[in-house]
């Protein structure tokens, strides 16, 4: 639980970072810049997402593979599959009505930086003492926070029009990257120290975990290209916006939370096993992601934020209860793998994942435009009930 405690604490601190980010976009920077990096970073995510196939996850479920040895191949196996993918990211720019050249490096920047940082992540709470798996966590978040600050004030007085937020967002991504490093350099032994946790497991194909990831890779880059398509920059970075601060909570708690199990195996003492009850944590979680969005809503009402930000406000509840069951459904997620429910978990979540896809792209075939808030109304709840479903589907797994 130590662990846990400490991965927790970085991770909220990375989050109160994301926040600072997010506030700083709201203050400095436009809707329309917002919007556009929403959508670079989104497909730079959706790249690095598919490349990497759940390497992450793997390296922390198949702990009878060393780390670093298992570090290397994850890495060297993702960089392979990410150049391939070259011609799918140009087509997401294309479709986003953004210019080619130079969003597509950007997002190629962003992905391959990020995509070393989430191995690295793994790789430290595998065999990294408990500074570095929180500066792991909290520094690149943090890098790219200030970097956006003062760049933003220099460009106030100094009339810098760059592309400021893609700019620190790989900062922050570079110095996460840095930490994986070592792995790669180091010679790795082909036996492990490491405890092995005979009953956990990642028994799934590479198809099946690459079939997994393009459906979650599709749908999160779907809803921000599907929206600046439909609805245009600004309503996207209303969007962007709030899902970006909200949607950091159930990354936490599968970061602090589902990982850490993964890292440490199945509970002990029933002490461990008391405090290790996942509804409690996803429910907090989702207390959070209501007081958030309680947050967001004041601030809107006491006009603390530009009144072009306005727009935010149809977007607060949906938004709402879809990342609050995301974070019941995260606090679930591990136990698929200690578990041999690995194979119908992947299933499940494609068959939501494939149904999202439907809800979210079935106003493009009317021939009636759809309202952006009516549209935003429907994808939450849909999601927030499958994910609902989901939940009670892993809860029940022993």
């Amino acid at each position: 639980m130590k662990t846990s405690r400490t991965i927790a604490l970085a991770s909220m601190a990375a989050f109160a970072t994301q926040v600072a980010f997010a506030l700083l976009m709201l203050r400095w920077f436009t809707p329309q810049e917002v919007g556009e990096f929403s959508v670079i970073s989104q497909i730079g995510f959706f790249w690095m997402t598919l490349a990497l196939a759940q390497a992450p996850l793997g390296l922390l479920a198949n702990q009878a593979v060393p780390a670093q040895l298992a570090a290397k191949q994850a890495w060297h196996a993702s960089a392979l599959r990410g150049l391939a993918l070259l011609p799918v990211a140009a087509l997401a720019v294309w479709f986003s009505q953004l210019t080619l050249w130079p969003a597509l490096l950007w997002a190629l920047l962003l992905a391959f930086c990020q995509m070393a940082w989430m191995l690295a992540q793994s790789l430290t709470l595998r065999v990294g003492s408990g500074w570095q798996q929180a500066a792991v966590r909290v520094l690149p978040p943090l890098t790219a926070a200030t970097s956006a600050l003062g760049v933003a004030l220099l460009g106030t007085w100094a009339g810098w029009t760059g592309p400021t937020l893609v700019v620190s967002a790989l900062l922050g991504y570079a110095v996460g990257a840095a930490w994986l490093l070592p792995a790669l350099r180091g010679q790795a032994t082909t036996s492990s120290t490491e405890p092995h946790h005979r009953q956990q497991a990642d028994p799934r194909s590479t198809s099946l975990r690459m079939a997994h990831t393009l459906v979650d890779a599709v749908l999160a880059t779907a809803i921000i290209v599907v929206w600046q398509r439909l609805y245009g920059a600004q309503e996207t970075g209303w969007m962007s916006a709030l899902l970006r601060v909200l949607g950091f909570l159930p990354a936490v708690v599968h970061m602090a939370w589902a990982q850490v199990a993964l890292a440490q195996g199945h509970p002990t003492t029933p002490r461990q096993t008391a405090l290790a009850n996942p509804w409690w944590l996803g429910l907090a979680a989702f207390a959070c992601v209501i007081v958030l969005g309680l947050s967001c809503a004041v601030a809107l009402y006491r006009d603390w934020l530009d009144p072009r930000w306005d727009g935010v406000w149809h977007y607060i509840a949906p938004l709402v209860l879809w990342q609050g069951s995301a974070c019941l459904s995260a606090a679930f997620s591990h136990r698929p793998f200690q578990t041999p429910s690995a194979r119908g978990y992947s299933w499940a979540c494609m068959a939501l994942g494939l149904a999202q896809a439907l809800v979210l792209f079935a106003p493009m075939g009317f021939a009636q435009p759809v309202d952006a808030s009516q549209h935003i109304a429907a994808f939450a709840l849909f999601s927030s009930l499958g994910l609902l479903g989901l939940t009670v589907w892993m809860a029940r797994l022993r």
